[in-house]
């Protein structure tokens, strides 16, 4: 163990706990309403105080909006001229209700083996790996292979306009000489039997378009008959949309991963079945089953103030989720269903993500998992969902899911995404800890 001249571990793991759970207590609940956000000033405060206490240059920026603070600094490596990593992490989180869940969500209790609370997988368990491992570095005097960006960010679960893209369209140059970048929701285990375990790294998410469908007809009182009710319009628009299946397409990421666990595993994946062969893979195939199509799923309804007044105007939301190289096509088929009456907008819309599983640091960051667990098998997979990858790939960089987790193979890890007792294991944020060092020394 590797000690300061205090006598105190310097090993990142012997303080990634207490920081994960130091970083739950500090709400940062993003609404999607900036008037209701908190919380992500005095968490970028945390970790600047954290990172200067090492010695750190660091700069903190207000993106776009009052108290959405962001955290970027940079630690030189040996090679100046190699393109620089980035590794970034978001601060906030979502909303969660204390009654449903069995601790506070902002207590960040360590019980159990385990630490509680909202973010701790999404994602401060990383945050406090990355603040971990950069203390470590700078005490140590480690100087990485290339160029290391850490970048703490604001506002990623609300699409990133006052976080990540912000810094993107507005700060570019904090980015300068970054060529790739890891983030969330990648390198966790699924375990097979009792010595093999696969590890997921995202190399691929679908694209997010929230849509917003509105509907015109004539208004009137609710006895009469009435032959052009908007809300009639807007609701058989939204069932033809929400009962519609799209096409099943495999994309490269996608037939890589089947490819794959056919062979780890022996199970078959018919494609003329794809969903009901993905459900041999439990509960991860919430996640899975999701990307082998599109999906435009109904989530909010509005028309009308009284009972018998018909409305002229009436609105409805979807949330699509798009796979690459299909925009085009699923903006057709989107309009063929909706017909003529019904016209949609974007109230968000960011283009799906895709990158070659292959190269060196695809390969280090296999490696690095083999240092800890010499059965890992590392094997890509897409995201149904979205982080801020979308943005960091608008500069050109090379973009990946790696926040590496051991898990308990009885673990239901996609459940905890978003959901009631958010919890960490300890030993598995221990074990990333290890990992996600090893990788930035040879990376």
């Amino acid at each position: 163990m590797t000690v300061d001249r205090e006598g105190r571990s310097t090993a990142a793991e012997d303080e990634v706990v207490d920081l994960c759970a130091e970083l739950i207590r500090i709400d940062t609940t993003n609404t999607g309403e900036p008037e209701t956000v908190t919380g992500e000033r005095e968490a970028a405060e945390f970790v600047a105080a954290k990172l200067g206490e090492v010695g750190y240059e660091f700069e903190v920026v207000e993106s776009g909006a009052p108290r959405r603070d962001n955290v970027i600094c940079r630690l030189a490596g040996a090679d100046r001229e190699r393109g620089a990593l980035l590794v970034h992490g978001h601060l906030d989180v979502v909303p969660a209700e204390p009654d449903e869940w069995s601790v506070h969500p902002f207590s960040g209790a360590v019980r159990d083996g385990y630490v509680w609370g909202r973010g701790a997988v999404d994602m401060k368990d990383m945050v406090a790996m990355m603040i971990a491992i950069a203390r470590r570095f700078k005490r140590e005097g480690v100087v990485p292979p290339r160029d290391l960006v850490f970048a703490f960010v604001a506002d990623e679960e609300a699409g990133g306009k006052f976080g990540a893209q912000w810094l993107v369209r507005n700060r570019p140059e904090l980015f300068e000489g970054c060529t790739e970048a890891v983030g969330e929701v990648g390198g966790f285990s699924l375990t097979f039997g009792e010595e093999q375990r696969v590890y997921l790294l995202e190399a691929a998410e679908k694209g997010i378009s929230w849509m917003r469908l509105r509907a015109q007809g004539r208004p009137g009182h609710g006895s009469f008959l009435h032959d052009d009710n908007a809300v009639t319009k807007v609701s058989e628009a939204v069932a033809r949309l929400g009962t519609h299946t799209f096409p099943l397409v495999l994309t490269d990421t996608v037939r890589a991963f089947i490819e794959q666990m056919r062979e780890l595993t022996g199970l078959e994946f018919a494609e003329d079945d794809l969903e009901g062969s993905l459900r041999k893979l439990g509960p991860l195939s919430r996640i899975i089953g999701a990307v082998v199509r599109d999906t435009a799923n109904p989530t909010m309804l509005q028309a009308g103030y009284k009972a018998n007044v018909i409305p002229s105007t009436a609105e409805a939301v979807v949330d699509c989720r798009v796979l690459p190289g299909r925009e085009e096509a699923f903006l057709r088929e989107v309009d063929e269903l909706l017909g003529p009456d019904v016209s949609r907008e974007w109230i968000t819309h960011l283009p799906p993500v895709e990158t070659p599983f292959e190269g060196p640091l695809v390969e280090a960051m296999a490696a690095a998992l083999r240092t800890e667990d010499p059965h890992a098998r590392a094997i890509p997979y897409m995201l149904s969902a979205g982080t801020d990858a979308k943005h960091f790939a608008e500069l050109g960089m090379r973009c990946y899911g790696f926040t590496p987790l051991r898990l308990p193979p009885d673990l239901d890890f996609a459940s905890l995404f978003h959901g009631i007792d958010e919890r960490v294991p300890v030993d598995g944020l221990r074990f990333g800890t290890r990992v996600l060092e090893a990788f930035l020394r040879s990376c």
